[in-house]
């Protein structure tokens, strides 16, 4: 499968962010998954991607020129697609993912996640889609997924397209299965 990790382009303040990135990318390596993500080499992008190469797995990363000029772009991929825009990248992603999995990351790990929620909401993808609940740091936005669902703004069936896991085993194995 090629699975495609959004996640920050920062480690966070908590070793556990750092470790469940690198222990993502060693069994994504390990199970013969091929990731595919925004193709930096900084915070847990660049750990996850790291983890992977060193375990004999494949990354092919999707980054805009304009980051790539900036120096943040993983030069060790199996392949590093260069694209104009940050919805271009997306798109590739989107394009190349058999499922999607986000870390804990910022704004862009947000954006990422919730315009494939809405993609597939619209059925413009199909994958599956969860998320890594490390140190319970999406328990916020899961809480307030809850909420857009009881006060009626997204209908259960949408609120259960996505999964939460604590583990990277937990959330590889839902992806897998799904």
């Amino acid at each position: 499968m090629h699975i495609c990790i959004f996640c920050g382009s920062a480690s966070g303040y908590h070793a556990a962010y750092a470790q469940a990135a690198r222990d993502t990318g060693k069994l994504l390596a390990l199970l013969g998954h091929t990731l595919v993500y925004g193709g930096g080499k900084i915070g847990l992008m660049g750990l996850v991607a790291d983890a992977v190469l060193q375990h004999g797995g494949k990354v092919r990363g999707v980054i805009p020129g304009f980051l790539l000029e900036k120096e943040v772009g993983h030069e060790g991929l199996t392949e590093l697609i260069v694209v104009r825009t940050m919805h271009e990248r997306k798109q590739k992603m989107a394009e190349l993912a058999d499922a999607f999995l986000m870390l804990p990351g910022g704004w862009g790990t947000l954006d990422e996640t919730a315009e494939i929620l809405t993609w597939k909401q619209l059925g413009l993808v199909h994958q599956p889609v969860a998320l890594l609940n490390t140190n319970g740091f999406y328990d916020s936005l899961l809480r307030q997924m809850d909420a857009m669902t009881r006060e009626g703004f997204l209908s259960p069936r949408c609120r259960q397209m996505i999964f939460a896991g604590a583990t990277p085993k937990e959330v590889l194995a839902y992806l897998t299965a799904s």
